[in-house]
């Protein structure tokens, strides 16, 4: 049994940060430190005292150092409260100080398995669980930013605190492992949908959510980080979060060639190709100039000084691009509150970023697949007399694709890449059709339809005929498909179907 109570601490740290002078704090404060593996070495190159865990155990790291702290010399130490402690013939291990393998530097990365493998701590994560659950006798430190932690005078807060910081931490890290080694094992998610892991870490807290009233913040999850510069202007807000993120998804359609968008309320109110940048942003500014004001812009390529003068000409709340030419930079840097963004993960890589959505509803978690269904004209079926021309085609393509990330019920009205018309998320397909048309600036005259969903009624037609649209462009598979095509024949529009359907609630 025990004579003499004495502190003692045991270190086993992979990110040494910070470590020396905690271990020189626990000397001060009487503390016997305990140590392993390089740990060890590292303490004792820096002209600190500590004790090999190997002395207390009686045998070497095993399994080159694979096995070192799994033992009931170690464990007991920790795991002990007040009475049991005293059946031991060892004194009280009070604090435990442990970081462990950085398996998330792999993670997301196609790492090879026997990469992965390596790199999953066993000791590490067993020592801080033990610590965490005798939290009461424990002081477990999981964390850097912990280490100016009072050890004398910590309350029992204080405590529960760092202990539930390590559960919280030990289940990101099983949530990271089991995530990388089903997708090198080959099972996908249906294979797992039963049991489904997604953890939180928070990056930032916001001023406030959609409103003023809402608390909101920024975190990050899962393996892919989107890598972006904010380059002059306030912080990001929630909202700008969410229509940067409904810009980008738009972009990311047309990623290799010149596209600009622009955002209101995470809707478009104007999408264009152009010959060059700036030609791209004329047409899409064109299509509602006096929604654009407050919006939201997102471009496919750098920008340079001549579309900087003209976005500085007004006001609007994020500019995000790939690039920015220094001189545009400097014209932009003049409206001292314009969010710039610069985006250096590829558009083209964004475009198959997110994988998942998640909903959070009353009655459970609502989680699917993100829509990324690409079109392909090739399958287009042409269903009426009419055909297109390969120049419908391209406005064909180009408008669904916009349509796809409106509210439904979502209608694009388009003419040569540019959107002329838009409305989306509307309770009727008519009553999308006729706003949309409604907001056309000159004429629909030759434009292109293109709606989300199927057309329930041949209202539509009549009311894109009155217009003068000449193609439509719609999934197809409603029960009144014949009449509907029918009647488009009749009033000689064209129309293909996708049998692709892009409803967005």
């Amino acid at each position: 049994m025990q004579t003499e109570a004495k502190k003692r601490a045991y270190i086993s740290v992979f990110d040494k940060t910070g470590i020396e002078k905690l271990a020189k704090r626990l000397l001060e404060a009487n503390y016997e430190i305990i140590s392993t593996g390089n740990t060890f070495e590292y303490l004792k190159s820096k002209g600190i005292e500590a004790t090999e865990s190997s002395t207390i155990t009686g045998f070497k790291e095993l399994l080159s150092g694979k096995v070192k702290s799994l033992h009931p010399e170690i464990f007991a130490p920790i795991l002990a409260n007040e009475e049991e402690i005293k059946t031991l013939n060892s004194a009280p291990i009070s604090v435990v100080v442990v970081n462990l393998y950085p398996f998330e530097l792999y993670a997301g990365k196609n790492t090879e398995t026997e990469t992965l493998i390596k790199n999953i701590d066993i000791g590490g994560v067993a020592l801080l669980r033990a610590g965490a659950k005798n939290y009461k006798n424990v002081i477990v430190i999981s964390d850097t930013e912990d280490y100016s932690i009072d050890f004398e005078n910590i309350d029992e807060k204080q405590r529960e605190e760092l202990a539930l910081k390590v559960f919280k931490k030990t289940a990101n890290y099983d949530r990271l492992i089991f995530s990388e080694l089903s997708r090198n094992f080959g099972l996908n998610e249906e294979n797992n949908e039963e049991f489904l892991n997604y953890s939180f870490t928070k990056k930032q807290h916001l001023r406030y959510g959609e409103n003023p009233h809402q608390m909101a913040s920024l975190y990050d999850f899962g393996q892919k980080k989107l890598d972006y510069e904010v380059l002059n202007g306030k912080e990001l807000s929630y909202n700008n979060i969410v229509d940067a993120t409904a810009a980008l998804n738009i972009v990311s359609e047309f990623f290799d060639i010149n596209a600009a968008v622009i955002i209101k309320h995470t809707n478009p109110s104007g999408v264009a190709l152009g010959t060059t940048l700036e030609d791209a942003w004329d047409k899409a500014l064109d299509c509602d100039p006096l929604s654009a004001f407050g919006g939201i812009v997102a471009f496919t390529k750098k920008v340079n000084l001549k579309l900087a003068e003209k976005l500085t000409a007004m006001f609007l709340e994020v500019v995000i691009a790939p690039d920015f030419d220094n001189d545009a930079l400097i014209q932009l840097k003049t409206k001292k509150n314009l969010r710039v963004i610069k985006l250096n993960t590829l558009l083209e890589d964004y475009k198959n970023f997110q994988e998942k959505e998640i909903k959070l509803t009353p009655f459970g978690a609502l989680i699917q697949e993100t829509d990324r269904k690409e079109l392909d004209p090739e399958t287009f079926k042409t269903v009426t007399k009419e055909k297109p021309t390969p120049e419908m085609i391209e406005d064909m393509v180009f408008a669904y694709k916009v349509a796809k990330h409106l509210k439904s019920n979502a209608i694009v009205i388009a003419k040569d890449l540019k959107t002329i018309g838009i409305c989306g998320g509307q309770t009727s397909r008519v009553g999308a059709v006729e706003i949309a048309l409604m907001r056309v600036v000159d004429s629909a005259k030759d434009a292109i339809l293109a709606s989300d969903g199927f057309f329930p009624a041949t209202d539509n037609i009549t009311v894109a005929a009155q217009h003068r649209i000449k193609g439509i462009i719609q999934p197809g598979g409603s029960i009144k498909d014949k009449e509907v095509i029918e009647l488009a024949d009749k009033l000689n529009i064209c129309m293909v179907t996708t049998g692709i359907r892009h409803f967005k609630h």
